[in-house]
């Protein structure tokens, strides 16, 4: 049986990376590719699915598929990130080798949108599942709209993310941000060009931003800003604000002084930090005028918030858990959109496959044995006797 569910999950995933869905261009429609094929595949489920497609433009669409009443919401992503430049075969044609499902998507997420579709078919109990099209750059109106429309009927969101099939219940958030560094155009024989040149600006920020994140790790112990709270223990091992330059540009020739330089960057605070505190603390690094900065993407941790509410969402996720016997996870480093699930009220739990070491590179891949028994984990929680 679980060998079955297994070939079944294997097959969903063969089509699901055979559709191309990076983001960016994020190039998909209602009703076509792999939304189509999603609609088919539950179409042959068992019971009778209602289903929902909502297409919200610039490629950001939803599928929502319910059967019966049930009490838990599964949330799936199905865009992927660019293919990366050294794939070792085409990144669109699923490979199985060492034990190991490799193809573009397989880790992030679409090895658990396959489990999902295996385990919806081979069960008949209640099910809720919402298919989305948007999280890889940073837009997440699919969920947004999805918790502004749709009735709180649910006692918990299962996200699936890389989490070694473990339930993640505390994540970090996200804040982006654009800088424009200023500077003076000129010849590079001048001695100016060491202060005025707007790329020397960015270098000299990121070199202080780095060496500020570096001492907030090593030397950091986690309190939340609000030390009355107490649950915040669950996040006590991560360590810092994560941080990281994706994206730096300007300049033209090597003996003109740049007057502009673009940057783009990222912070990642801890559930219980000041987020505004946090980025503060590296916009301020700057030289006086030096830059002006746009504010990019907003994501909260997991929970959205420490106070009492949060910490009243965080215990009912951890119930949730017991309940169900999902085996526990660490809080992680990296974002979900289980945070805003959480943000809107609703108990959250990121939950899937695969290893968060394998997003993004190249030759993804997600182990057999955590597909097997992550299909396993849906359907016994989609079945009759569990509810």
């Amino acid at each position: 049986m679980a060998n079955d569910l297994l070939e079944q999950t294997l097959e969903h995933l063969r089509a699901l990376v055979g559709f191309k869905t990076p983001n960016p261009p994020r190039e998909m429609r209602a009703g076509e590719g792999i939304f189509a094929y999603i609609r088919s595949a539950l179409d042959e489920a068992p019971g009778d699915f209602s289903i929902e497609e909502v297409d919200l433009g610039e490629g950001c669409v939803w599928l929502y598929a319910r059967r019966g009443q049930p009490e838990l919401l599964f949330n799936v992503h199905l865009d992927t990130v660019p293919a990366a430049p050294d794939y070792s075969a085409d990144p669109w044609t699923l490979r199985i080798e060492d034990e190991r499902a490799i193809g573009l998507g397989a880790c992030d997420i679409k090895g658990a949108a396959a489990a999902l579709l295996a385990a919806a078919q081979s069960s008949e109990g209640p099910c809720a599942l919402l298919f989305t099209s948007d999280e890889e750059a940073g837009q997440s109106r699919c969920v947004g709209e999805f918790c502004e429309r749709a009735p709180h009927d649910y006692e918990a969101v299962l996200v699936a993310e890389p989490t070694g099939v473990r339930a993640v219940l505390a994540h970090r958030g996200i804040r982006t941000f654009s800088g424009t560094f200023h500077g003076r155009a000129g010849h590079s024989s001048g001695p100016r060009a060491l202060e005025e040149s707007a790329l020397h600006n960015a270098a000299r920020w990121i070199t202080r931003a780095v060496e500020h994140a570096r001492q907030a790790r090593d030397g950091d112990t986690h309190e939340p800003a609000n030390s009355e709270v107490r649950g915040w223990e669950i996040t006590q091992h991560l360590r810092g604000h994560c941080f990281n330059v994706g994206v730096v540009e300007g300049g033209k020739k090597p003996n003109i002084v740049a007057p502009s330089a673009f940057l783009r960057w990222g912070v990642r605070p801890r559930p219980g930090d000041d987020p505004g505190g946090v980025a503060e603390a590296f916009m301020t690094l700057a030289e006086n005028d030096a830059v002006t900065w746009t504010n990019g993407f907003v994501g909260p941790s997991l929970p959205a918030e420490f106070g009492p509410r949060g910490l009243d969402l965080l215990k009912r996720a951890t119930d949730v858990c017991e309940r169900y016997a999902l085996p526990a996870g660490p809080a992680v480093d990296f974002w979900t959109e289980a945070a805003i699930f959480s943000q809107a009220g609703w108990p959250a739990i990121v939950f899937g496959p695969g290893d968060i070491a394998q997003a993004h590179t190249a030759d993804e891949f997600v182990s057999l044995e955590n597909l097997k028994h992550v299909a396993a984990h849906y359907r016994r929680l989609m079945s009759p006797a569990t509810s």
